[in-house]
């Protein structure tokens, strides 16, 4: 999301010299939807000023988080779950219609002819005024190199002449937001929970799956149930993980958890262009730091995404801050040459 809200304010700012190098087959990062599940990134609130801006200029439509009716929570799963209900007067999160995906989609329409994807990089060598990029496919030359994988990802590049250990321990040690979760979408041709005036909500840090929401799309044509499985199942086989998380759910919403249409998991730990190490995650992880704002070879490279955000790290509100913010800045640098008749 950080690489693409770049490219799209540079493109809108009269400025198309430049490619996209996506490693991946796909595009999107950790936005992933499928089947009308977003097993990546999937909302956002209405303080995440930028984001909501971004959404509403590029006309995608949004909608409350479903939160009707009685949601679970179990703090004993020997004990007797506990109901509770959503209070009307706090603000739903936010989703996108069509799923998150559907932001990717508007800002890479315009981007088509600058997309190379299956392009993973694996050296950055400054020479004179450029920067050379070696990739699976060959050298790319550039004046300027933005690079928005994780910062873990980005760590493990080779660089020439190498980066300064300050900066490189920074970027090892900042924790890459969701390379530790897996996520689990189902989907239903009826949204049964709502039959029994559930919310689809189910909230146990120390159960099977530990958060679980319902995940229906904005015209209540498709409906699904869509959360977070503990951690401790990631040894598990597929075939066994699936069939507890089954078993979990249908003690708590009822045996029609099993008429599903589609089940779909996704370990982010096992996204090799996400996770290249697991590392325990115990306590919130601090984004921004401040040497993540600054250029590097003599203001021709740049790091930017969720992480590298000093606004809401992590967040989709900090991949859309942290490309605009690195927009500006080369905007602003290109202004200054031609204003002073370099270029």
């Amino acid at each position: 999301m950080s690489g693409l809200t770049t490219a799209n304010e540079l493109l809108q700012n009269g400025m198309d010299d430049f490619i996209i190098l996506e490693a991946r087959k796909r595009i999107g990062g950790r936005i992933n939807t499928k089947n009308n599940i977003d097993l990546g990134a999937t909302w956002f609130q209405n303080y995440h000023s930028h984001t909501s801006q971004l959404i509403a200029k590029l006309g995608i439509d949004i909608f409350d988080q479903y939160s009707i009716g009685s949601g679970v929570l179990v703090y004993n799963e020997m004990a007797p779950a506990h109901y509770f209900e959503s209070d009307p007067n706090t603000p739903a999160a936010n989703r996108m219609a069509g799923g998150s995906i559907s932001l990717i989609d508007k800002l890479a329409k315009p981007l088509q002819d600058k997309l190379i994807l299956n392009t993973p990089i694996t050296e950055v060598v400054e020479d004179k005024n450029h920067i050379n990029v070696q990739t699976n496919k060959g050298t790319y030359s550039c004046e300027k190199l933005i690079i928005t994988a994780p910062l873990k990802i980005a760590s493990h590049l080779n660089y020439k002449p190498t980066l300064d250990k300050e900066l490189a321990n920074a970027m090892v040690d900042t924790h890459t937001w969701m390379s530790n979760a897996i996520k689990v979408g189902i989907t239903y041709n009826h949204p049964f929970w709502r039959d029994k005036k559930l919310s689809g909500t189910l909230i146990n840090q120390t159960g099977p799956v530990t958060e679980l929401y319902d995940h229906s799309n904005r015209t209540d044509t498709t409906f699904g149930l869509m959360g977070f499985i503990n951690e401790g199942l990631r040894n598990e086989s597929a075939e066994s993980r699936k069939e507890i998380i089954l078993s979990y759910l249908e003690k708590y919403l009822g045996d029609e958890v099993r008429n599903y249409l589609t089940y779909h998991e996704k370990d982010w730990s096992q996204d090799k262009f996400t996770t290249v190490e697991l590392t325990p995650l115990y306590s919130m992880p601090q984004y921004g730091h401040p040497l993540f704002q600054n250029s590097y070879m003599n203001g021709k490279l740049y790091f930017s995404g969720a992480e590298t955000s000093p606004i809401y790290g992590g967040y989709m509100e900090g991949a859309v801050y942290s490309g605009l913010n690195i927009a500006n800045k080369l905007l602003n640098e290109h202004s200054l040459k031609v204003s002073n008749g370099l270029q």
